[in-house]
């Protein structure tokens, strides 16, 4: 894991600030930094999917752990993944004026630099997982925790090619929501790391509501394996998804092995379709410290004026030889 620290700040800037921080830290009460020392705090933070989403249900757990070490007062948000439902489900936090807010940036920057501002003006804390809004937190501040998109789109890509592999010509598919300008970053990173091998990539664009009911794609992944019957690869765009490949592939007409699978995330799900044969390769973004982080985050910028944290949380791969090491903690949905 890195902490990505975008420049450096003048040493009379950091000096101030230290000295700044020492004297508000003095004037805490003696139990601030005990057990509990944000329980006065309310936070509203944005899970992302729907109760019981394989990819959120780890965020979600992660976020709950963090309430109960630290002790805020959390509402706990959930989307499924609508992007629109998230934009006004923002513009109704920020009404609220909590402490802070946890915001998945699904949205993307132009979505949500408006009410990023109003927040501002509030003093509301804000923190975004997920998905990054750069240009947001450029001008009104607040972290992120999360894989860096596009990057682990592309690294994937170059690992789907040596791991399945592939040559120049082949053909795969790669399923995502290529229209959102944010959130697509990834998949499109992982196409452009395929074209750039030579492989030929077919682009299927993903349903909102494909994320909570996956099973909705088995009739166009089934046709799109059918017109394509030479395929060597599929991607999938999330946990939820990847997770259904025994169902994709059986619908098709496919055995274990027959095709590389291949995406991110990890999950009881997943467990079993590495075990079963049908998944080979998928990204580990951690989603627990998506959860567990930005509330610790906001905690420490109300409570104690830190600056908020920003953590890459790509972690690496997991593949058939290693995929028992998280096993046992993805069927708790910690991993």
């Amino acid at each position: 894991m890195s902490i990505a620290i975008r420049k450096t700040l003048p040493r009379s800037t950091v000096v101030a600030a230290a000295t700044a921080l020492a004297a508000a830290i003095s004037t805490l009460p003696a139990q601030a930094l005990d057990a509990q020392w944000c329980k006065d705090v309310h936070i509203r933070f944005f899970v992302g999917g729907a109760e019981g989403d394989a990819f959120g249900t780890i965020v979600y757990n992660g976020a709950k752990q963090a309430a109960t070490d630290l002790g805020p007062k959390v509402d706990y948000i959930f989307s499924g993944w609508d992007i629109e439902k998230m934009v006004q489900q923002l513009r109704e936090a920020v009404a609220v004026k909590p402490g802070g807010i946890a915001m998945m940036g699904h949205p993307g920057d132009a979505a949500i630099m408006p009410l990023a501002e109003q927040a501002h003006k509030d003093g509301i804390k804000m923190m975004y997982q997920n998905v990054p809004v750069p240009t947001v937190t450029a001008a009104f501040g607040g972290g992120y925790v999360g894989a860096q998109q596009e990057q682990q789109g592309r690294a994937l890509g170059a690992e789907a090619y040596k791991l399945g592999k592939l040559k120049s010509g082949d053909k795969a598919i790669m399923i995502g929501p290529f229209e959102n300008e944010s959130r697509g970053a990834r998949e499109r990173g992982t196409v452009a790391a395929l074209k750039e091998a030579g492989v030929d990539v077919v682009q299927i664009n993903s349903a909102t509501e494909w994320a909570a009911d996956p099973n909705l794609a088995i009739p166009v992944i089934t046709a799109a394996l059918l017109n394509n019957p030479d395929v060597k690869a599929v991607g999938y765009p999330g946990g939820q998804m990847l997770g259904n490949v025994p169902t994709y592939m059986q619908a098709a007409g496919r055995k274990p092995g027959d095709i590389f699978n291949f995406g991110f995330d990890t999950s009881p799900q997943i467990v079993e379709a590495f075990k079963g044969g049908w998944v080979q390769l998928t990204a580990d973004q951690q989603p627990f410290l998506q959860g567990y982080l930005p509330i610790l985050s906001l905690c420490q910028q109300v409570v104690l004026g830190l600056a908020p944290m920003n953590v890459d949380t790509g972690a690496g791969f997991v593949t058939p030889e290693n995929y028992q090491i998280v096993a046992e903690l993805a069927k708790q949905a910690l991993r």
